[in-house]
């Protein structure tokens, strides 16, 4: 997301976790932001430059590099099963779809669909086999929101071929 974000126009430390905040839903520690962005800026996805302010100490503003580019690319279209399950990995790279191509997002989609397919049929199993029955109920409720994403995932991959068909 921090790649992503800065990939649009260059940042200092607080204005990034704001909008990664807003558009994610999810609080972002400056534990976690600042040391991330120093691997960046190490690994040369990222520039950091000093941006002089009046009457305060200069702040530190980020910005994607080339390599960052082709490393944001990298990570959006390598979607490992591992992390097929992890809502938060699935969610960044949707809404990261045009920065790939057609086959890619399909390539994205069909990983979380076997998983979330997979799953269903572990939990449905898990249910059957259940003697509470109020636990087979959440187990059963739970299958269901995983059948509603596959429906969601079909209507994606609808939308990415039509996409790729223009």
């Amino acid at each position: 997301m921090l790649l992503s974000r800065l990939a649009k126009e260059p940042l200092h430390g607080y204005e990034l976790r704001k909008e990664v905040e807003a558009s994610t839903g999810r609080t972002l520690s400056n534990n976690s932001l600042y040391p991330t962005l120093r691997r960046f800026v190490d690994a040369g996805a990222v520039t950091r430059t000093a941006a002089d302010q009046e009457t305060k100490p200069p702040r530190h503003v980020y910005e994607i590099t080339e390599v960052g580019l082709e490393l944001l690319r990298d990570m959006l279209a390598d979607f490992p099963e591992e992390l097929a399950l992890n809502e938060p990995e699935f969610l960044a790279r949707v809404g990261n779809f045009s920065r790939l191509s057609g086959g890619e997002r399909l390539a994205v989609l069909d990983t979380r669909d076997r998983a979330i397919a997979a799953e269903r049929d572990r939990l449905a199993a898990l249910a059957a086999a259940q003697a509470d029955p109020w636990t087979a109920v959440v187990l059963g409720e739970v299958g269901r929101r995983l059948t509603e994403e596959r429906a969601w995932l079909a209507t994606l991959r609808s939308q990415a071929n039509v996409e790729e068909n223009r």
